[in-house]
């Protein structure tokens, strides 16, 4: 019997204990919250470990990070980045593209800390109804953000990039940018279920692009074990990636193939059965 979106992961906490039903969640915050930790460590240490931002930072004043987003913008309008940044890019463009499926989205984007609270809050409140919007609009605003910044020879994203106005006001303090925060929780909260992730974002967009041949994946170790409790899909912020490994046709790939996944490892942590495992793409054990 299917449980209800609010008591997702109830089972594996009773059956497995609290641990084993949280701990991907508990890794990826300790990822999060260490980021921000390092671009703290200059403002109120005097060492800086990430020096910039989301948009751009050094490691250990060495390696140079670049958003994706950001270049291929620059580069819509015309402007070659100099060396440094295109070093940076092709770091983070690699590191993603060998990694996992959108690892950027689930483990490092300090955004998350509030589509995930919005959610959360979401299903205690018991809210159910949400707005119907394609998940392939991400794509098209990605699309059109570039035409755009090639049209007008602007950064077009950089106005209202929420991922880095979050950035900005828990590296540096809340600024007049913060109403977008606000605005990307309550549209998650009241409008859309999984809105900003699932539909929007165009670095998400970006990530699952990058990521979409990657080496990490969910994979699904016996289909057979599955109660239909739902957990998984009342957790999953992608749950549409769960449908073909899960309750798929036998031919079909016991992996989380989609490029939309972000490898959060939720469906593992709540699943009671055990049924999900990360595995790397080419482990065809047991299919």
């Amino acid at each position: 019997m299917a449980n209800q979106p609010k008591y997702a992961g109830r089972e594996a906490r009773q059956k497995l204990g609290w641990w084993y039903a949280n701990r991907f969640l508990f890794w990826r915050r300790l990822t999060q919250l260490s980021i921000l930790a390092m671009f703290l460590s200059g403002p109120y240490f005097g060492f800086w470990i990430l020096k910039g931002n989301y948009s751009g930072s050094l490691l250990l004043d060495l390696i140079p990070l670049s958003d994706p987003l950001i270049v291929a913008e620059s580069l819509a309008t015309g402007y070659i980045p100099n060396t440094t940044t295109l070093l940076g890019v092709a770091i983070v463009i690699i590191f993603y593209a060998i990694l996992g499926s959108k690892i950027f989205c689930g483990w490092v984007c300090p955004l998350n800390l509030v589509t995930d609270s919005a959610a959360w809050l979401r299903r205690k409140l018991g809210i159910r109804q949400t707005a119907k919007i394609p998940r392939t609009l991400r794509y098209a605003i990605l699309l059109m953000i570039l035409i755009g910044s090639a049209i007008t020879g602007f950064l077009l994203w950089e106005w209202i990039n929420p991922v880095s106005a979050f950035g900005r006001a828990l590296i540096y303090g809340l600024s007049s940018t913060t109403w977008l925060i606000l605005s990307v929780f309550l549209f998650d909260l009241f409008i859309v279920e999984h809105g900003w992730c699932g539909h929007i974002c165009p670095i998400g967009a970006t990530y699952g692009v990058i990521g979409s041949k990657s080496l990490l994946r969910i994979k699904v170790i016996d289909k057979n074990k599955c109660d239909n409790c739902m957990d998984c899909y009342n957790i999953c912020p992608e749950p549409q990636v769960l449908r073909a490994p899960l309750h798929g046709k036998k031919d079909e790939s016991q992996f989380v193939l989609s490029k939309d996944c972000i490898s959060c490892g939720r469906c593992i942590d709540v699943c009671a059965e055990k049924v999900f495992i990360f595995s790397n793409r080419f482990n065809h054990s047991g299919e």
